[in-house]
């Protein structure tokens, strides 16, 4: 989900960060701002996910980015994560994007997401997010959803301190 609760300043400073200690351009530029789910608690476990190393892939619903006016993410796309508060954690790099109907998504795809340990599992959690992101965003979950499975990398992440 975009977080529209971040500092503008600390996202800045922290990108300043990450292309100073990677060497990148200072014309590289990131796409989106965002943390996951649509609670605190997923928001902030799914993060620590992807700071493992677990969490290597996303699902998105594509009538979400239409609703919301947004480009489907696209390999190379850098985008930073940030916890529930809106402090800037990790940067990630898109390496592959996949859309497909959600009913066509098998347990080697979705596990690339690190969060759950079969299909089932995986389609309940992702039902009730879709369901719950629909009545907020103005679409309704169906088998046919197309969702957007994007995996990445993280590339830069700050020590904990």
């Amino acid at each position: 989900m975009e977080n529209e609760n971040y500092s503008q300043e600390l996202i800045d400073e922290f990108w300043i960060r990450f292309l100073s200690k990677t060497g990148r351009s200072e014309d590289t530029k990131y796409v989106e701002v965002f943390h996951f789910e649509l609670t605190k608690k997923w928001a902030n476990e799914l993060l620590r996910l992807v700071l493992i190393g677990q969490k290597k892939a996303t699902a998105s619903s594509l009538l979400s980015y239409e609703k919301e006016g947004e480009s489907v993410p696209k390999v190379g796309d850098f985008s930073i994560i940030t916890d529930w508060e809106g402090i800037p954690k990790c940067v990630i790099e898109t390496t592959a994007v996949t859309i497909l109907p959600f009913s066509e998504i098998t347990y080697d795809i979705a596990k690339r997401e690190g969060e759950d340990d079969t299909l089932e599992s995986w389609r309940r959690g992702h039902i009730k997010f879709f369901t719950e992101e629909g009545k907020l965003m103005g679409y309704e979950f169906t088998w046919d959803l197309p969702v957007v499975f994007e995996d990445f990398n993280v590339v830069y992440q700050e020590e904990v301190k």
